[in-house]
């Protein structure tokens, strides 16, 4: 008798930045260990995506855009990539369509898609931040995306709240990077000895640094003028290496500059705190055990709008996800060397805010824990069981 071979399963993924790249190809590496053979992998991704096997559509460098005069210059480029991208999962009628992150594409090509085939499951990776703005996105997403898959462990219970689709926690990628966060024998003796390292991080946008780096700069060197002792180290990234040199030129103490996410995790091990820009990071900092001070600065008109959109009471993920504000934030006219300083001086010593910090981040591993299965794995088993349901 002639054996029926199960059909090939079609997946389509889309991912336009770094971060979702990475998480693309960690989940297209655990699909194919489980169905081998049986799957294709189509979409839009960077380079490692195409090390597991999909040839994008476009470069993501195309939609590499900085700032709103940019972003207005680009409009048609980037409403043709939508338009073509929807035409192209349309065209594919894949078993499902996983966007990953990116909402301002990602989610405009999954509703062109639903309304072209309601029968493609469309299953989103990354959360956007309903629960610190736009709340009302949780209930529309409902008409285009079945299944959520959250990087945070408190988005489940926020989309039951908001009326949105389902959402399921996987876990947060950093959570299976921790040997590289964490420090051994000898670099705890480093974060524990003196002259104490401290980090500074401005962001990792253009438009970020440029916003942080000189009152991070007076900081610090007040910091210095208070009698303070410290090893300062700013880690970044190789294409902003040059904008950093030339943004610390004149700063009243220079740092050393750690370029690339090896030299960054190596800093990581030994910093005893931390000056950053709230974000990703405050949450990586967090998990590596290091007690921070943090702040935030944007233009007047962005920072206008975000006043009236937020509705949380902390923007800092750490505090999010501890469900405890221990990281003291400095937002906009908070944000002076004055404030930054007096902060500093009390994580790089031993004070009752270094110690509630350092209690808060010993907990995380247990309020971000996924069992023994990792982030990839948990996410492949939505995708194959919404996958599954949604089959022709």
């Amino acid at each position: 008798m002639m054996q029926v071979r199960d059909p090939i399963r079609k997946i389509f993924l889309i991912a336009t930045e770094e971060s979702g790249d990475r998480l693309g190809s960690a989940l297209m590496r655990v699909l194919r260990q489980r169905l081998g053979d049986g799957v294709e992998f189509v979409g839009v991704g960077g380079l490692t995506m195409a090390r597991e096997g999909l040839e994008t559509l476009f470069p993501i460098e195309e939609l590499s855009i900085v700032g709103l005069a940019a972003v207005v210059q680009q409009l048609p480029k980037i409403l043709r990539l939508i338009r073509e991208t929807a035409d192209a999962v349309t065209d594919a009628a894949p078993d499902a369509l996983v966007i990953i992150d990116s909402p301002d594409f990602t989610h405009r090509v999954a509703r062109r898609v639903r309304a072209n085939n309601p029968a493609i499951p469309v299953i989103d990776y990354v959360s956007p931040s309903v629960w610190a703005w736009r709340p009302g996105r949780a209930r529309a997403m409902l008409g285009y995306v079945d299944h959520v898959l959250g990087l945070l462990p408190f988005e489940p219970e926020e989309y039951r709240k908001l009326g949105g689709p389902p959402c399921s926690y996987v876990g947060h990628p950093l959570t299976e990077q921790l040997s590289s966060l964490r420090p051994d024998a000898d670099q705890q003796r480093r974060r524990d000895g003196e002259p104490p390292v401290l980090l500074v991080l401005p962001g990792s946008r253009r438009s970020e640094i440029r916003h942080h780096l000189d009152v991070f700069g007076a900081a610090i060197g007040r910091l210095q003028s208070s009698g303070t002792k410290f090893e300062l180290m700013l880690p970044t990234m190789p294409h902003l290496e040059a904008t950093i040199r030339a943004g610390v030129a004149n700063w009243p103490v220079k740092p050393g500059i750690a370029v690339g996410e090896t030299e960054k995790r190596a800093a990581f091990r030994i910093a005893r705190a931390a000056l950053a820009k709230s974000g990703t990071v405050t949450l990586e900092l967090a998990l590596s055990g290091i007690p921070m001070v943090t702040a935030y600065r944007v233009g007047a008109m962005e920072a206008f709008i975000l006043r009236r959109a937020i509705q949380v009471s902390s923007v800092i993920l750490a505090n999010l996800v501890i469900g405890k504000d221990v990281v003291p934030e400095f937002l906009q006219e908070d944000c002076t060397p004055e404030k930054l300083a007096g902060a500093l001086s009390e994580v790089l010593t031993d004070t009752p805010m270094r110690r509630q910090q350092v209690e808060a981040f010993a907990q995380l591993d247990t309020i971000m824990s996924t069992g023994n299965k990792p982030p990839s794995v948990l996410a492949a088993d939505i995708v194959l069981a919404t996958m599954r349901k949604g089959r022709r």
